[in-house]
């Protein structure tokens, strides 16, 4: 599927956009799939027939929410990085990583079904996250703060572990240690190695 957001726009009508998808994606992580297309027009302060104008249909406005999420969330490393220690910027972004699901996990449905038509979707998801944790672990290899020898896509591997395990909001806390716990593999000292395989 075309995306929607792709299309020149005028600085004002991106700045609906902009309003809308950000609304979009707090009524998902909120509302869940209750979350109404009249609400989302109302929380962005337009009307309904702006949000029908540039998204006509709900599968349209999810995958848009999901591209603006995503690049949103990829777009935090340089920043986190200008005010925090590598170590501290990358455990703060994982905390973000939970919260960009819990939007995900509100669209569901229409996304299961948007990322099996669209492969390329979800490679692109891949490789923009992959990108932030590159970011983050280079910075923190330089800082001393972070192990050397581990690929970036290890890392959100295993991120993507702790959201599989401990991905639903009831499980926050338990997902917050999780993420403490990898940060701490992270992290230690270089002496460290892994405990020889029984032969």
């Amino acid at each position: 599927m075309p995306d929607p957001s792709a299309r020149p726009v005028r600085a004002d009508a991106r700045a609906n956009e902009d309003k809308l998808l950000a609304a979009a994606a707090a009524a998902f992580a909120r509302d869940g799939s209750a979350a109404t297309l009249k609400q989302i027009a109302k929380d962005a302060g337009v009307g309904i027939g702006t949000l029908y104008r540039r998204f006509p249909t709900r599968e349209q406005l999810v995958d848009a929410t999901y591209r603006y999420e995503t690049a949103r969330l990829a777009a935090q490393a340089p920043t986190l990085l200008g005010e925090l220690p590598a170590d501290r910027a990358l455990r703060t972004w994982m905390s973000n990583v939970l919260d960009y699901l819990a939007t995900k996990h509100g669209m569901a449905e229409t996304l299961g079904a948007l990322l099996r038509d669209d492969a390329r979707l979800g490679s692109s998801t891949r490789e923009q996250l992959t990108a932030a944790v590159e970011e983050f672990r280079r910075a923190g290899v330089a800082q001393g703060v972070i192990r050397e020898g581990v690929p970036a896509a290890d890392i959100l591997m295993s991120l993507a572990g702790v959201t599989l395990a401990a991905g639903t909001r009831p499980q926050r806390e338990q997902a917050e240690r999780l993420l403490d716990l990898l940060m701490d593999g992270l992290t230690r000292a270089e002496s460290w190695r892994p405990p020889l395989t029984a032969t």
